[in-house]
């Protein structure tokens, strides 16, 4: 007996009703590989001019521009998804830097890593489960390998990928296998 395949809770918009700034921003993304699946932003197109900022800055904090290295976001993209239980966020992969063991020992305190994924691990870990301990020792950590820009982009990056995941959560936004892409289409 095979489980029952969870629909999203909100009826995504099919991608062909979204206004064209927000479908130019979802195929730029996709392209780039900021976004692995449409779905989600196919739900938060009912709000479109909110969508369109929410991909662009995801594209800020993930392409080019990005100050942060992409495995160094990669670790901290995929030990967040494994608190928000996001099956889109754990299934994907954006950085070929990023190994099957590095996903499997995914600790702070793990030799694996640098010092810098270190501090962007556990600082990730507070960010999601105790930010209350987030304090002084906290940034001297973090200023021990790390700019102030690029603390301020690593924080930017946890709250969009921990608003992200558990936005896909809730919402049940994401593609199963039959569905790749997840460009499902409105059931109304």
């Amino acid at each position: 007996m095979s489980a029952e395949v969870p629909v999203p809770a909100i009826v995504p918009l099919p991608l062909g009703d979204l206004p064209d700034p927000l479908r130019r921003e979802i195929d730029g993304r996709l392209a780039a590989g900021t976004l692995s699946t449409s779905l989600p932003v196919q739900i938060w197109g009912r709000r479109p001019e909110a969508a369109t900022a929410w991909v662009q800055l995801l594209g800020a904090l993930q392409e080019q521009q990005a100050l942060l290295e992409p495995r160094l976001r990669e670790l901290v993209r995929l030990r967040i998804a494994s608190f928000t239980q996001c099956r889109t966020c754990q299934a994907a992969r954006k950085s070929d830097a990023v190994t099957e063991e590095d996903i499997a020992c995914l600790a702070p305190d793990d030799d694996r890593f640098s010092a810098r994924e270190q501090a962007a691990l556990a600082y990730a870990d507070d960010f999601v489960n105790d930010w209350f301990a987030i304090d002084d020792d906290t940034y001297a950590a973090l200023g021990r390998h790390f700019t102030t820009d690029e603390v301020v982009e690593l924080q930017m990056f946890c709250a969009m990928m921990l608003a992200g995941g558990r936005l896909a959560l809730v919402q049940r936004a994401w593609a199963e296998d039959s569905d790749p892409a997840g460009e499902r289409v409105s059931r109304e």
